[in-house]
């Protein structure tokens, strides 16, 4: 495999770039929150440092929000066949952003979040600052490590009093693009109770041969009717410091919901922001392919490294996020405390799966998305700990 760019980036120059993936615990390997390690793309970088120049750090301008709709709605028709109407396509300042108005503007009032886990952490949280309880329904697991919804599940908690419906496609922190005819059943069950879908597909541009990204909303007349979808280019390209996502707003009513009621957000998004937004979309795609190329090596990578050692692992379909089983080993302590071990005795800030629900205790989540010999010393210092 021939060496790129990204394998001469060294632990101490990404310590001294002060990223929070390796400042917060200085002394291990950052392999926990969800960003990259990877240099912006330069389109990025020219335009952000043209903004400096020009002093760009006013209020958010009308026309950038209609640029950077326009940008994702031409690309969301390229790489999804996703025809979006751009008026429909709203700035707010992140995905959980998007998901509280999604809670506090779209669902029924006190009605509690449906949510399939393992799931992103702050979905789990999120809800009950909003005075909404969470109910978990655990995804059903294959001996191949692969996860499916449980749709009795499902419907089961939809009959319990939830209205919103957590999705996540590709879903952190597992992995998984789900497939159209996957959806399709999904849709069945929320069309039966009335329900309404939150549909997070910020990791949409992340997708592996062999899996295609397909936005629920764009399934049809009755997913476009109950969908609201929240994406960024803040993970595929890199920039989450810097505050910008987008709600496509699908149905009629929601976009007479949001005039009257949801604008107001769209002033979180900030100015920088948008116009990263807009370029990753428009200027962004040849780095965005060979960035894709790269990581698809690197969890292609950990398979080969965590064969035959105890820790299951079932590679990634999209997103850079990676779902270690480490029920199987003799560890001591409780299962929810397998990434304290890996920071104590290898060295390597992990996240806890614990975190992403009750069904990810004795998992953890390890962030794929860094140069190829600091990945391969972080699962070399994992399994020396384990003395694999």
């Amino acid at each position: 495999m021939n060496a790129h760019a990204f394998d001469a980036l060294t632990a101490d120059h990404l310590r001294g770039n002060g990223s929070l993936k390796w400042t917060a615990f200085p002394d291990e390997i950052g392999a926990w929150v969800a960003e990259m390690d990877f240099p912006v793309a330069p389109p990025i970088a020219a335009a952000l440092h043209d903004a400096v120049d020009r002093g760009m750090f006013g209020y958010l301008p009308k026309y950038l929000v209609t640029d950077m709709a326009e940008a994702y709605a031409a690309f969301a028709a390229d790489r999804y066949s996703w025809a979006v109407d751009p008026e429909r396509v709203r700035p707010v300042s992140d995905v959980l952003t998007a998901l509280e108005l999604a809670i506090t503007l779209f669902s029924r009032p006190g009605s509690p979040v449906i949510l399939p886990t393992p799931a992103y952490m702050p979905f789990l949280t999120r809800p009950h600052g909003l005075g909404r309880k969470v109910i978990q329904v655990p995804m059903l697991r294959d001996a191949d490590g692969r996860y499916t919804y449980d749709l009795d599940a499902l419907d089961a908690a939809f009959r319990a009093g939830g209205n919103l419906l957590v999705l996540c496609n590709p879903h952190n922190p597992i992995g998984r693009v789900l497939e159209p005819d996957e959806m399709l059943a999904i849709a069945e069950v929320v069309d039966r109770h009335r329900g309404r879908v939150f549909s997070d597909e910020i990791h949409a541009p992340l997708v592996y041969p062999g899996s295609r990204h397909v936005p629920y909303a764009s399934l049809n007349e009755t997913t476009a009717g109950h969908t609201l979808t929240a994406t960024s280019a803040s993970k595929a390209w890199n920039l989450p410091g810097l505050k910008c996502a987008q709600i496509v707003l699908s149905d009629d009513a929601d976009v007479k919901v949001w005039n009257e009621v949801g604008k107001n957000a769209e002033g979180g998004a900030s100015t920088p922001g948008v116009l990263a937004n807009r370029v990753a979309y428009t200027e962004g795609r040849d780095w965005l392919d060979d960035v894709v190329t790269y990581l698809h090596g690197n969890v292609t990578r950990i398979g080969e490294l965590l064969d035959g050692t105890g820790i299951g692992y079932r590679a990634p379909e999209g997103t850079y996020l990676t779902w270690l089983d480490c029920r199987g080993l003799d560890l001591p302590g409780e299962p929810a405390d397998v990434a304290d071990y890996f920071r104590k005795h290898a060295g390597v800030a992990l996240t806890n799966g614990g975190l992403c629900g009750e069904a990810g205790h004795g998992f953890v989540r390890l962030n794929a998305a860094m140069p190829r010999p600091i990945l391969e010393q972080t699962v070399g210092q994992i399994l020396a700990s384990l003395d694999c």
